[in-house]
């Protein structure tokens, strides 16, 4: 279920680069060309997605072209490292991290709206009052792909996976509570979630964090990723 669309872009008879649209705008493999005619396209629809995200050139290439139509975007964030892991991590998993339960919904739904507001700087609770933000929520605990470390009904650590294909899965919505930061909660939760991904999901655990966040890097690198490539977000 993919929520959007999936545009192809035509060389030599054969598909060579893809763009996802829906919540988010996604180029994938994009050569020049293809931006331009995702970019010619996206412009006649008008802007109905919340962001423009992927590789660095992708990304920002295909909003230069957009710019001039969709306004001026809330945030640009240009430099977004790609972090990936395909071994064991470098320090001990956290033994209370588990997947999260259908009846912890109401448990994980607050910690996962002061991520995303934390994160992207503003709430995910919409005119619905939340409702499909709450959907999604409880389609990653249904999924089991929502880990946490639960204690006294809330939530100390969390972390899901989001996307994932038969070659790698991606990390997403990382958070520690606030007063809890600094302990090495993420490094020992994110350890947790690497060993059971990659047991049970994919061969490499991969996420990407804004190049300002200095902390989160250094613990992800703690943990055992390592950079391989840099994403940009345009956030409207």
């Amino acid at each position: 279920r993919l929520g959007g669309q999936i545009w192809g872009y035509q060389s030599g008879g054969r598909i060579t680069s893809l763009c996802y649209v829906g919540a988010n705008m996604v180029p994938v493999a994009a050569t020049p060309a293809a931006i331009t005619a995702f970019a010619g396209r996206a412009r006649l629809l008008g802007r109905r997605c919340s962001s423009i995200v992927g590789l660095a050139p992708d990304a920002l290439g295909l909003w230069e072209l957009l710019r001039p139509y969709w306004g001026r975007p809330r945030e640009i964030r240009a430099v977004q490292p790609v972090m990936a892991m395909s071994g064991p991590p470098q320090v001990a998993p956290d033994p209370l991290v588990r997947r999260v339960r259908p009846e912890e919904l109401g448990i994980l739904l607050p910690a996962s709206i002061a991520m995303f507001t934390e994160e992207v700087g503003v709430s995910p609770v919409g005119p619905d009052g939340g409702a499909a933000y709450r959907a999604r929520v409880s389609e990653l605990i249904a999924t089991g792909r929502a880990f946490a470390r639960i204690e006294d009904g809330q939530v100390v650590f969390k972390a899901e996976i989001g996307s994932v294909t038969p070659l790698a899965c991606q990390v997403q919505g990382v958070w520690v509570r606030p007063g809890l930061r600094g302990r090495g909660l993420a490094e020992a939760g994110m350890a947790a979630l690497v060993v059971a991904a990659l047991r049970n999901v994919a061969p490499v655990v991969s996420l990407y964090v804004n190049d300002f966040n200095a902390p989160a890097r250094a613990a992800y690198r703690r943990v055992g990723f390592t950079e391989t490539a840099t994403f940009a977000s345009v956030l409207f």
